[in-house]
């Protein structure tokens, strides 16, 4: 599909000892489904059992596909983790879905993991070459490997993580779960999302604060970039926390497309950032238009800004089906193609003999909205002017957000003319990359596939 997608979600809960989490963790991990589609799992532990009780459940499909009571009601244990996948590295398969689980040498480990390890193939072979065996193809695998031969020398599970997290370049968040505790970690510049929630008998740790929510969590603050969060019977404490001068890289796509609308990472508002983004829109490309109207559901955000700021009226110009599959595991382009059209449809009497200013959050291939512009043509409308709230893509994501390589970026072959004659629009503007930090402000951010400036280790 014509789509940028976030790699997965992660989520863990330590409550006290003799409650139950797998419903927490299921609350969880539906509210962040978003962040992936393929495959779902959680992995519990109770704290006052026999070391090594991990229960463990996993599978390809939705939260509300692979779980359901009679499942939730045999992973017993006060601590757990969860996960949503949709791969950017490995097959897309239950021997890759998350979390991974397994006996050694200390005792049982349990990790999840959203982002993705630029070295992960070094630290494989070199692994490998120590002895160690592989049953699945994700770096998530090779992170949990690593973790758990550093602390079969070392004399806790987060001085593990610290000393594995050290030989780790990329974007990741971790949360790792042993018999008694649960370690959280955060890559030194922050790239991918990760916070802290409490409830009324322990703390909740998460890709986005809507995950908080789900379960009436109270946010705390956000992990800090490089911070190493433990959470166990003696509460709540960070094993090292960076200087605060540290340099951060946030993703920005979290903030145009990625998170939740009611989500806050980092101290900034996603529905704020996106708010002022189409305000921004508005200001450097204006139209001369009857009506805005955004793509359900990236673009209604950044739509209403760009209404706001150029005094054109907004209006829902889609119905979108919420009751069609998921679009992107059709196995053709035909059939993909001909979902988008099973799940958006144009409303006629809103665009009829109209100028219409369309938003979406990104164009990838051209092909999803070109699909929609042609719809927008067929129901009356008279004009089709684009407007993109982030800037054209031109180089790929290396830290575990899919973005193709540059064969497959329109933007990297094509001039915005060009682009505008293949999709069919009567103009089109991009986002400004100078207007980036008017979304987000000063909290420094990642836009290497807007810039080509990596923040971090490009492959080899």
């Amino acid at each position: 599909m014509d789509e940028i997608r976030e790699e997965c979600g992660v989520f863990g809960i330590w409550n006290a000892p003799g409650s139950q989490v797998s419903q927490d963790i299921y609350y969880g991990l539906t509210a962040l489904q978003h962040r992936g589609q393929e495959s779902a799992g959680v992995a519990t532990c109770d704290t006052t059992g026999e070391r090594g009780n991990i229960c463990i459940r996993k599978d390809m499909g939705l939260v509300s596909e692979v779980f359901d009571e009679a499942a939730l009601s045999d992973l017993k244990g006060n601590i757990g983790i969860g996960h949503v996948r949709y791969s950017t590295t490995g097959d897309s398969s239950i021997q890759n879905a998350q979390p991974i689980a397994f006996q050694y040498l200390k005792g049982s480990l349990a990790l999840v993991h959203n982002g993705n390890i630029v070295n992960a193939g070094e630290i494989k072979t070199r692994l490998l070459k120590e002895g160690c065996v592989f049953g699945a193809t994700t770096d998530s695998e090779v992170i949990a490997t690593l973790i758990a031969r550093i602390r079969a020398r070392t004399g806790s599970i987060e001085e593990a993580a610290e000393e594995a997290a050290k030989q780790l370049i990329g974007g990741y968040a971790l949360i790792i779960m042993s018999p008694r505790k649960l370690v959280a970690v955060r890559d030194p510049l922050g790239i991918k999302p990760l916070c802290i929630g409490r409830t009324k008998e322990g703390y909740v740790i998460a890709s986005e604060s809507c995950g908080l929510t789900a379960i009436d969590a109270e946010f705390v603050r956000d992990v800090e970039p490089g911070e190493i969060v433990i959470l166990s019977k003696d509460g709540i404490r960070s094993a090292y926390r960076p200087s605060t001068h540290h340099k951060t890289a946030h993703c920005i796509f979290e903030y145009i497309y990625f998170a939740r609308l009611d989500s806050v990472m980092d101290s900034v508002s996603v529905y704020e950032a996106r708010m002022r983004g189409g305000m921004a829109l508005a200001k450097a490309h204006p139209a001369d238009a009857d009506v805005v109207t955004g793509v359900p559901e990236s673009g209604i955000t950044a739509a209403v800004g760009f209404a706001l700021e150029s005094g054109i009226p907004f209006v829902h110009a889609f119905h979108k089906n919420s009751y069609i599959g998921r679009t992107f595991i059709k196995p053709t382009q035909a059939e993909r193609e001909s979902a988008v059209h099973m799940k958006l449809n144009v409303i006629p009497d809103v665009v009829k003999d109209r100028r219409v200013v369309l938003i979406d959050d990104s164009i990838v291939r051209g092909t999803t909205i070109a699909g929609l512009i042609s719809m927008m043509r067929q129901a009356g409308a008279r004009e089709v002017h684009v407007r993109i709230s982030s800037p054209p893509f031109l180089y790929p994501c290396y830290y575990g957000t899919d973005v193709p390589d540059n064969s497959e970026l329109i933007a990297s072959s094509m001039t915005t003319e060009e682009i505008r004659a293949r999709i069919g629009a009567d103009s089109l503007g991009y986002m400004r990359l100078e207007d980036l930090d008017r979304m987000t402000g000063d909290i420094g951010v990642c836009k290497a596939c807007f810039d080509g400036e990596y923040p971090a280790e490009e492959p080899s």
